[in-house]
């Protein structure tokens, strides 16, 4: 590890350094945040102490060359680590392209719609799955499996009631939908269409089955480390171009960046390395077992607080798919003045970030990688303590 202080400082200045992050420590809020989100103190840490001089090499890792030696190390062990993690088969390559998740809604038709095929299919169980269908029609033809807008997307329905086209050139479904608080809790069965999921709010919080699909994608900044990239899982056939757009811009195109080792122009270094120090840290702690327990075990705790409160807090969504990573929530049937006051109380016992996306309002409590056990625990504690002192 690099070093914060010229190696010939003295024990004092270490104890102050020591001292230092310990108030940093101790000044910390538990952050419910949908993303950028709270991520572990240890990986924060470790970024901190290199931040100055990188292992010695006297700059920072936001100083040096991405194609130094240096660099080069920092990014292919990262992607090694991220191929042991999630377990991605021979046959696929990990790209990491910028511009978020959302990039992607566009690149998916751009690198897929340009062969025989024009029509996808999406199914649509919320707002991220919404725009991405939207971003299709740009390009091809999008046809909606299901739409469960009319529920305000507060359910899956079963395959039963999908309408499925056995021609489209792909499916695509985002897993974890995050502002709706929806999670698909298996892969979808789609047939013989190639599977296209958008992993961004889950990525990492549970093992998947990377081998029934084609390409999986996934914004950072949820269970990952910071914003700036996404992460691409790419089978290798989807690799070569053959139906690529012609006007799929250079920057969009799978082909280009696989081929450049996703170096084609300067990355995201420090959400790059940043990335790979969150996944020796995964490894360390258990790898996807452990977060795959912690999360069944912190969404459990929130939701049967919530389940057990009498009706004075409630989830619009249904049981069978409520997300373990978003928990959206009301107080007294949507009291926005009694939703308020919880928020601004919230803060008091350094609970942060509580409020609902805009487009729904209420509250929501987001539990990704980075939020320990006893922040919810915490937060299931002040949420029975306000009910007691709020409910009439």
């Amino acid at each position: 590890s690099g070093s914060i202080a010229p190696q010939t400082c003295d024990i004092a200045s270490w104890v102050v350094v020591a001292q230092g992050l310990a108030r940093m420590a101790d000044g910390r809020v538990y952050n419910f945040s949908a993303g950028p989100s709270m991520m572990p103190l240890e990986v924060l840490e470790e970024v901190q102490r290199e931040m100055v001089n990188y292992k010695g090499t006297g700059m920072s890792i936001m100083e040096m060359s991405h194609r130094s030696k240096d660099f080069m190390q920092v990014a292919n062990e990262a992607e090694k680590n991220m191929r042991d993690v999630l377990g991605v088969p021979e046959g696929y390559k990990v790209i990491f392209m910028q511009g978020g998740a959302t990039l992607q809604f566009s690149a998916v038709p751009l690198n897929l719609l340009g062969g025989a095929k024009t029509k996808a299919d999406y199914l649509i169980t919320g707002q991220w799955s919404e725009k991405a269908h939207k971003e299709c029609a740009k390009y091809g033809t999008p046809q909606a499996v299901c739409n469960t807008k009319p529920t305000k997307f507060t359910t899956i329905p079963s395959k039963a009631e999908w309408k499925l086209d056995p021609e489209a050139a792909y499916v695509h479904y985002c897993m974890n939908e995050t502002v709706n608080g929806v999670e698909f809790k298996s892969t979808p069965d789609v047939g013989d269409v190639p599977l296209i999921a958008d992993m961004s709010s889950n990525f990492c919080s549970r093992p998947i089955e990377v081998r029934k699909h084609a390409y999986i994608y996934a914004g950072l900044q949820k269970n990952l480390g910071p914003a700036g990239l996404s992460v691409g899982i790419l089978r290798d056939d989807w690799a070569a171009g053959k139906d690529e757009m012609k006007i799929c811009p250079t920057y969009c195109s799978w082909k280009i960046t696989a081929d450049n080792g996703s170096m084609y122009n300067t990355p995201a270094c420090f959400t790059l390395y940043v990335m790979g120090e969150y996944l020796k840290y995964t490894k360390k702690v258990g790898g996807l077992t452990h977060w795959d327990e912690q999360s069944d075990k912190k969404s459990r705790l929130l939701y049967d607080t919530i389940d057990g409160s009498d009706g004075f807090y409630k989830c619009p969504v249904e049981k069978s798919c409520r997300s373990r990573m978003n928990v959206p929530f009301t107080i007294m049937g949507g009291n926005e003045e009694l939703e308020k006051k919880f928020m601004e109380q919230a803060k008091k016992v350094k609970l942060y970030t509580l409020a609902g996306h805009r487009s729904v309002g209420g509250c929501r409590a987001s539990l990704y990688n980075g939020m320990p056990v006893e922040g919810v625990e915490k937060l299931s504690d002040f949420m029975k303590s306000f009910r007691d002192e709020n409910r009439t």
